[in-house]
């Protein structure tokens, strides 16, 4: 179990690095403040696509516009003007009436009547200005309202873009706290319903009103960074943009053109919406338009109130954020959901650096991002978007890069057994993955170590692996830069294919090429293991070229390139005629290429499932721009019949059975790489047809019960005497190689003499 929790841990090693990391860097991002702006705009977005909401009956706004300002043919109004206007409003029973308009000093005529009104009316809440970092600039509130407590600051709290997304309660002036003017008027309007707020004992800042939990913000809350959180402030949530509350103008007021009711028991806001007193600010619903449609100041105020009422007596939701531990946790979250599905589905769409389907994939993951936080939004909860948000997308970019450098690997990888064509080909087009094929025109080059199999019983098996890794490496350099396609390693074999996955017109050329290369890059391989103390190598190849079929085989978890079709078999056959050192093709291959080939010989066969003999060609080199030629090697076959008497045992070998019947044979001749053999038998039968292979052990003379080691030979074309047969050998123990090597040297050595 620990090994494979490892092994995962492994895999995953790039989701488990990208996900702190990434997510590191957006929580870093969002504590220094960069994406503040970012957050902001997002949460002015959700605003916009609210629904919008039923509204407030309990608020009504008796606006001062512009036409009205023409009426009254001054600014400000009369004191007369104004004390009409709120005895007209009392004479409706309004719960609260709050005076949104500066009245620090008299604006004759009518003041005393104005006095008069604001003292016989307790439910009229006037408005103050305090700049308390430049008094000069503060605005005092009427002086009889300030007497009677009923005065509430209209401070406003802009943002840097100079919108307002904050709502004062109250602030803290000389040592007292001032209640803001929505306060106060949402103050007034519960106490008439016996509604008053109770604070919690473990933070008296902290108090429950109603259905409503108040909690002042501090200044890194929601995507604020480092704001001045004086003063208790909580989070404007508005009910709309503007036109949203019940208005009416000054003048359908004093005409009484208003309905009886439309007043009783309502919050009455009066103030200024005419555009030339420029009483109007940006809110979230400004950045909805091209033109920023901006809300009159008493607008915004009632947008204040309503909210503190809605919460206290509806129980509508106030906007709430999570802790700075949460939102980390968000945020990581958010990282790890970008990683894991980009590594999930690395290979969807192939390993290009652009795929549809993973992009469409992120383009999901983010629409789960921007509605789920909607959707809390919605319940009354600011919840991060721009740091998870860059934490999804940086992780998804960042394991897109990795996979991409990974990707470099595998063509690294596959590039010493593919083309970079055949590696993008088939990394970069998923449709080339598919499960099926198609009939196609190829040729097939098959390799083969001639007697591996024996050499690798005697050796420990890191030593045949370490062997083979020196074969196999430098082949595969040869046939990648012969634009060869490896389909399989089979232990020492090797199959090539030439016209898949990439079609080319010169691929039976590059075939034949490629054989002979490999075949001098033999001299390389043999150079290189016999410096560790092992035997020689040697290789057959074997080509055809006909139709076979091509494509993806198997099932949707395990798929395989591959080929098949009686060509291939056609192609593995050839290649078991071959001796060390030898390249066949067939007539096939041949017409393909003959022009440019050097032959050296030929062999009529009849393969296992061919009905007919068939000639195969055996190459040695080729000419045209690849001008590759095999060293021409003349095989000097030694008389030892005289020099030593060396008896062998042998059968026949048929693919990789042994026969059961054993014949007796005696050395006759040697030559480097062969003998001549002289069956101790009158019987047809035990002379070996030609080029088949067969099984050899050397007889003790002392005593010929006691048998040496397997020795493996291929039996020659080379016509001998009746009873004779030519072999070369293709597997020798060392110890016997070194015997019939000493023996060879011997008698080549009398030979010389006696010429």
């Amino acid at each position: 179990m620990w090994q494979a929790l490892k092994q995962q841990l492994w895999e995953w090693r790039g989701v488990l690095i990208t996900t702190p990391v990434v997510a590191g860097i957006a929580i870093a991002f969002r504590l220094l403040g960069w994406l503040q702006p970012y957050e902001l705009a997002a949460l002015d977005q959700y605003f916009c696509w609210r629904p919008k909401e039923p509204t407030d009956e309990r608020i009504v706004i008796v606006a001062m516009t512009e036409a009205d300002l023409k009426r009254a043919g001054r600014w400000p109004i009369t004191d007369r003007m104004l004390a009409r206007l709120l005895d007209k409003i009392k004479a409706q029973n309004p719960e609260v009436i709050g005076l949104d308009l500066y009245r620090d000093f008299p604006v004759e005529p009518g003041h005393s009547k104005l006095r008069r009104v604001f003292e016989t009316t307790p439910n009229l809440v006037g408005i103050e200005y305090i700049d308390q970092d430049n008094p000069d600039n503060s605005v005092a509130p009427p002086p009889i309202l300030s007497e009677s407590g009923l005065v509430g600051a209209n401070n406003v709290l802009n943002d840097m873009d100079g919108i307002l997304r904050r709502s004062l309660l109250s602030l803290k002036v000389n040592d007292r706290l001032q209640p803001s003017f929505s306060m106060l008027l949402a103050g007034i309007y519960l106490e008439s319903k016996n509604i008053f707020p109770e604070p919690l004992q473990q933070d008296p800042r902290i108090f429950q009103w109603g259905k409503g939990m108040f909690r002042p913000l501090a200044s890194n809350d929601g995507g604020y960074v480092g704001i001045d959180d004086g003063g208790y402030q909580i989070f404007l949530n508005y009910r709309g943009a503007a036109g949203t509350f019940r208005t009416v103008t000054m003048t359908d007021v004093l005409e009484d053109n208003i309905p009886d009711d439309l007043i009783n028991d309502s919050i009455v806001l009066i103030g200024a919406t005419a555009v030339s007193l420029n009483d109007f600010f940006y809110t979230p619903y400004s950045n909805d338009t091209t033109m920023r449609e901006s809300t009159a100041g008493v607008e915004v105020q009632a947008n204040m109130v309503s909210q503190i009422i809605s919460a206290v007596e509806d129980g509508r939701p106030l906007l709430k954020t999570w802790s700075e531990p949460v939102e980390i946790l968000w945020i990581l979250g958010w990282s790890l959901v970008g990683a894991t599905l980009t590594w999930k589905w690395r290979y969807l769409g192939g390993l290009g650096g652009l795929s549809l389907r993973r992009t469409a994939i992120t383009f999901v993951a983010t629409g789960a991002l921007f509605g789920s936080t909607y959707g809390a939004f919605l319940g009354g909860w600011w919840l991060p978007v721009i740091p998870p948000l860059l934490a999804l997308s940086g992780s998804a970019v960042a394991i897109t890069a990795y996979v991409a450098s990974t990707a470099k690997e595998i063509r690294h990888t596959f590039g010493r057994y593919l083309t970079d064509q055949v590696v993008a080909d088939l990394l970069e087009n998923p449709d080339k993955q598919k499960l099926g094929g198609e009939n196609r025109k190829i040729t097939i080059l098959t390799s083969d170590l001639r007697g591996f199999t024996a050499i690798s019983e005697r050796l420990h098996p890191q030593e045949v692996v370490k062997i083979l890794n020196i074969y196999l490496g430098h082949m595969a350099d040869v046939i990648t830069a012969y634009q060869g396609t490896i389909d399989e390693f089979m232990g020492d074999g090797i199959l090539v294919l030439f016209g898949a996955p990439t079609l080319q017109e010169d691929d039976a050329h590059r075939a034949v090429a490629c054989a002979l290369a490999m075949q001098l890059a033999m001299t390389s391989v043999n150079e290189q293991i016999e410096q560790l103390g092992y035997p020689k190598l040697e290789m057959g190849i074997g080509i055809n070229t006909g139709v076979v079929v091509v494509g993806n085989i198997g099932s949707e978890k395990r798929t395989k390139y591959s080929v098949i079709g009686s060509a291939v078999n056609l192609a593995y056959r050839i290649e078991s005629y071959t001796t060390g050192g030898q390249v066949m093709i067939s007539p096939s291959t041949l017409e393909e290429t003959g022009e440019f080939l050097r032959i050296d010989g030929q062999k009529q066969v009849k393969p296992k499932g061919i009905k007919q003999q068939i000639t195969i060609y055996e190459v040695v080199g080729i000419g045209d721009n690849y001008n590759l030629f095999l060293p021409k090697y003349q095989e000097t076959f030694f008389d030892v019949s005289q020099k030593i008497e060396l008896q062998f045992h042998y059968a026949f070998l048929d693919g990789k059975h042994i026969s059961n019947s054993v014949y007796t044979g005696r050395l006759v001749e040697i030559s480097s790489k062969g003998a001549k053999l002289r069956a101790n038998s009158s019987e047809s039968s035990a002379i070996p047809e030609p080029l088949s292979n067969i099984k050899l052990n050397l007889l003790d003379p002392d005593n010929l019960n006691q048998t040496s080691d397997d020795i493996y030979a291929k039996v020659l074309e080379k016509t001998a005497e009746l009873g004779s047969f030519y072999i070369r050998l293709t597997a020798v123990p060392p110890e016997i190689s070194a015997r019939l090597e000493s023996l060879y040297q011997s008698v080549k050595g009398i030979d010389i003499k006696k010429n």
